[in-house]
């Protein structure tokens, strides 16, 4: 009797997983086959040069029908549209949890295996977003207006907290101002100064201004610096809103005809479902993603729900502030708060089933402003 020896399949019909831990100057990639079996591991460059050679690396050991990557939305972004746009299955990958840290240790290698398991297994289905339409667009826009946002709350802050300790004619002057008129006031402040020294002939740079005379001037001459910014961060804050109006008007009608939405809930909101909001199955899948659906809490004999403390808190935020709108103008939510209130609930609670209801509303209208069916 002749015994044959087992042959290992070819490389084109081994099916196998790879998985990336992503990094800001090289990404590591792993890959398994389909029985979970260590097959290689290798660091790439993050340029599209890396990206292309991690790819054709990963064909190298056979079919690639799925790719785990960790953070899709930070450093592995590049790589996740580079993957894409070859035509690769990419799923997101949560980070390890402790335990498994602590249990198997950690590294880079170890990482991009564990990503590659958790696509393998199925514990990681996210469909990352392809960050390559307007609501893209959108995103980069709130980002730089939320920083302008932020810087002029911090000097307003500082303008006020110089006014509080100003000299007492000073802070008289200033004391009934508020807003627009503050800023414009503070603007137009000049400070005394000595006489300017006399420059050099040798000096290659310009004259120095006067010494300031005294705390008072020196307490202006700060003033209008600050009232400067704040009307610096003004104008720039105005210019990117035009640029997100464009932006959103043809882009979200449906969106934006929802009472309560603005241009700041609508490009949160937008910029959570992302380019491709197909990704979400159903409406109860935004609805976890925005940190709004309750969590089941229940135990023996007890059956109840908790706040939801997870999802994206921005976009919670968007829903609250579109509940909060319609608890002053929308007549039928206050009758549903009325009618909430006397069957024993709390504002806290009729709040919270308020923002899982705007939650199916605004998915329902983002996928009609992006061609999409309601599923």
């Amino acid at each position: 009797m002749t015994i044959v020896a087992d042959r290992p399949p070819p490389v084109d019909a081994l099916e196998v997983t790879g998985g990336v831990d992503t990094h800001a100057d090289t990404h590591v990639a792993a890959v398994i086959d389909s029985l979970g079996r260590h097959l290689g591991d290798r660091s790439f460059p993050t340029t599209p040069a890396g990206y292309q050679a991690l790819a054709a690396w990963m064909a190298s050991h056979g079919t690639v029908v799925l790719v785990g990557v960790e953070g899709t939305g930070a450093y592995g972004a590049g790589l996740t549209r580079a993957l894409t746009a070859l035509g690769l299955a990419v799923v997101e990958v949560d980070r390890t949890d402790r335990k498994a840290r602590r249990d198997q240790g950690k590294s880079d290698p170890l990482d991009a295996y564990a990503a590659a398991r958790a696509a393998a297994g199925g514990r990681a289905t996210g469909t990352p977003k392809t960050r390559t339409g307007d609501v893209e667009s959108v995103r980069a826009l709130r980002v730089a207006r939320g920083g302008a946002m932020k810087g002029r709350a911090v000097a307003l802050t500082q303008l006020k907290a110089l006014i509080v300790t100003a000299p007492a004619e000073l802070r008289t002057q200033l004391g009934g101002l508020d807003g627009a008129r503050l800023i414009s006031t503070c603007s137009r402040l000049r400070s005394a100064r000595q006489e300017a020294p006399v420059p050099s002939v040798h000096a290659k740079r310009t004259a120095r201004p006067g010494r300031l005379v005294d705390p008072t001037a020196a307490t202006k001459r700060a003033l209008a610096s600050i009232a400067g910014r704040i009307g610096i961060l003004d104008a720039e804050i105005a210019q990117l809103d035009d640029d997100l109006h464009g932006l959103l008007t043809p882009l979200a009608p449906t969106l934006l005809g929802l009472q309560g939405v603005g241009l700041d809930v609508a490009g949160q909101l937008l910029t959570t479902a992302g380019d491709n909001p197909e990704r979400l199955r159903h409406e109860a899948a935004f609805a976890h993603l925005c940190g709004s659906a309750p969590i089941p809490a229940s135990s023996g004999k007890t059956t109840r729900h908790r706040l939801n403390r997870g999802g994206d808190r921005s976009a919670n935020a968007a829903l609250y502030r579109i509940v909060i709108c319609r608890l002053r103008w929308d007549p039928a939510t206050r009758a549903y708060v009325e009618r909430r209130t006397k069957e024993g609930r709390t504002k806290a609670e009729i709040i919270r089933c308020l923002k899982r209801y705007v939650a199916r509303e605004v998915f329902n209208a983002i996928r009609a402003d992006l061609g999409l069916a309601t599923p």
